[in-house]
């Protein structure tokens, strides 16, 4: 049924997670392990891999003896933090029809609060892209994203730059992104970041400052994102150790 990439785990979690969204499940009760996996035509140990993630997620619990069953405060959590999301699918998620703008694209001079953590030599020359996502037309997150110009293999125009930096990063740079250490900072808007978003000079506004690592830890991304809080939650579960 499935065919081999993505994974068959994250195949049938799609699945499962789908007819969740649709409440297809009668009464919240997801099918047996046996059960799904005949569906399927996937081994029950891609079941319960699925279902593993699924309950890690909070969107399922699996009540020993009972069965195992949506759980509707989980479907809350639309966007997992921990994980790469292109900004579309987090707009998707939060049930806005996403686009996207590119503001500039240039060539720039690093400056060392760029050069440092990517490791790059004094006066290194680094692309820069800002980039501002639209829900429903609304301006919901505005980036910058900054990649060593010396990784750049192919001319590229505005269509490349308009998919996750994630692709233009493989597709134009030959390197794979691995991998984000980030920090959530919160930040005041000043007139430029307040014109882009649309809101007002001095608001409040999330931040994620990043950098992205390659499999073999070396950095090769230096990205910023900024949120308007009135139209983009982001939420997590904290369970108990």
């Amino acid at each position: 049924m499935f065919k081999r990439s993505p994974s068959l785990t994250e195949q049938t979690r799609q699945y499962i997670r789908e007819r969740i969204l649709r409440n297809e499940y009668r009464d919240g009760r997801i099918p047996s392990e046996t059960e799904l996996a005949a569906a399927l035509k996937v081994s029950r140990t891609t079941v319960r891999d699925a279902l593993s993630k699924l309950e890690n997620e909070g969107a399922i619990i699996r009540k020993q003896g009972v069965g195992t069953f949506v759980n509707p405060s989980g479907l809350q959590v639309k966007a997992r933090l921990e994980e790469i999301w292109s900004y579309e699918e987090v707009l998707r998620a939060h049930g806005y029809t996403p686009d996207v703008k590119v503001l500039d694209i240039s060539e720039q001079r690093a400056d060392a609060a760029i050069a440092k953590p990517l490791t790059l030599p004094d006066e290194s020359d680094v692309l820069v892209i800002k980039k501002l996502f639209l829900g429903n037309t609304l301006p919901v997150i505005y980036t910058q994203d900054i990649i060593p110009a010396a990784f750049i293999q192919c001319h590229y125009d505005e269509e490349d730059v308009r998919h996750p930096v994630y692709e233009f990063l493989e597709s134009c740079c030959g390197h794979i992104l691995s991998y984000y250490l980030s920090d959530i900072v919160p930040v005041v808007a000043d007139a430029e970041l307040a014109e882009t978003l649309q809101i007002d000079p001095g608001a409040a506004v999330l931040a994620f400052e990043e950098i992205g690592y390659n499999a073999d830890g070396h950095p090769i991304l230096w990205a910023k994102s900024w949120f308007r809080d009135d139209l983009l939650r982001f939420r997590l579960i904290r369970r108990n150790a």
